[in-house]
């Protein structure tokens, strides 16, 4: 079982609502949210609409939240608006990923610290990493590495990390196709397993389910073939959950509010011990168009009413589903 220092639990049980269950607020997106408020408003974005659309979500969606993820490049003044019953997590590295070279190596953000996080009142350290377990050793070998010293130098400020794997293969470039789909169990659940070792001091896994649900049996569009039975999917699902003794978090990886509560009722039935959730686009995304659009009024009314439902039958979902991580940590 996982053993936590008494500050790095009570900044856990901060991040977690009364079932010590993760129901968390997702929005360290800088690029993509930059893009997307250019392409709804057809015109280039600022900086300026960034932090205030942060802060809008913030301020009228953290009341529902156990907790909210965000960057300290725009997210800061949302992090002062937020709930006072609202965890913070504050993100550690920079957005995307090294380009220059093979390997979607990680950067960190060059004015960002584990004790600067504590110091901005934040309860954990985020830090994303792209990994391809197939690739080579010399490339995995340096990103390990690279965990490693987040995850001491979070632990050092009493904090916990929460490590968020995205999956690739570096010999594809579409992670959302047939091809990737028939891969991705393997690649998910065996970076699950790796990361979840003592050596890289890890508090909560933050995970992408282990199938492209859009391609299991009975959830496929018309006219797309199944990768997967839905007995597959399920396998891969408890094969996951087994592969690693940690507190998990799913992440919802952009797929609408409807899939992302199908995928999770799937992994309870599947018999997945997930532990909560990091939730971004599924809840705020179709709000970008009327703030962009038509101004903050009318995104403050959309977060207000249609936000305010994703997150409601959100938190319905996981008091049926999550378990709580106090299950999986030592006293």
């Amino acid at each position: 079982m996982l053993k936590l220092t008494t500050g790095q639990r009570a900044h856990l049980e901060q991040l977690s609502n009364d079932n010590n269950v993760i129901s968390a607020l997702a929005i360290d997106q800088r690029g993509s949210i930059k893009k997307m408020i250019a392409a709804a408003a057809n015109k280039p974005s600022n900086e300026t609409e960034i932090v205030h659309f942060k802060e809008a979500v913030s301020e009228e969606l953290t009341p529902y939240a156990s907790s909210i993820l965000l960057d300290p490049e725009y997210g800061l003044p949302a992090s002062k608006v937020r709930a006072d019953n609202a965890g913070l997590l504050l993100a550690y590295e920079k957005t995307g990923y090294d380009a220059t070279e093979p390997g979607r190596f990680p950067d960190l953000i060059t004015d960002q610290s584990a004790l600067r996080i504590a110091e901005e009142g934040g309860d954990a350290v985020k830090f994303l990493l792209y990994y391809d377990v197939d690739e080579s050793d010399d490339i995995n070998d340096r990103k390990k590495a690279f965990v490693e010293r987040v995850g001491a130098e979070a632990k050092a400020n009493d904090l916990p990390l929460f490590l968020e794997l995205v999956s690739y293969d570096g010999t594809m470039d579409n992670v959302a196709d047939a091809a990737y789909a028939k891969v991705k169990p393997h690649k998910v659940i065996d970076m699950t397993r790796e990361f979840s070792k003592p050596r890289y001091n890890v508090s909560v896994l933050k995970l992408e389910v282990p199938v492209n649900q859009k391609f299991v049996e009975g959830f496929t569009d018309d006219g797309v073939d199944a990768v997967y039975s839905q007995d597959e999917a399920a396998k891969y699902y408890k094969e996951q959950s087994e592969a690693t003794d940690l507190p998990f978090i799913f992440l919802s990886a952009g797929v609408t509010n409807d899939l992302f509560l199908k995928e999770l009722q799937f992994a309870k039935n599947a018999g997945s011990t997930f532990n909560g959730v990091l939730c971004g686009r599924a809840t705020w995304a179709d709000g970008i168009k009327p703030f962009a659009v038509d101004g903050e009024t009318a995104g403050r009314e959309w977060l207000r009413t249609v936000g305010k439902g994703n997150i409601d039958r959100l938190n319905e979902v996981l008091a049926k589903t999550a378990t709580p991580w106090t299950d999986k940590v030592s006293k």
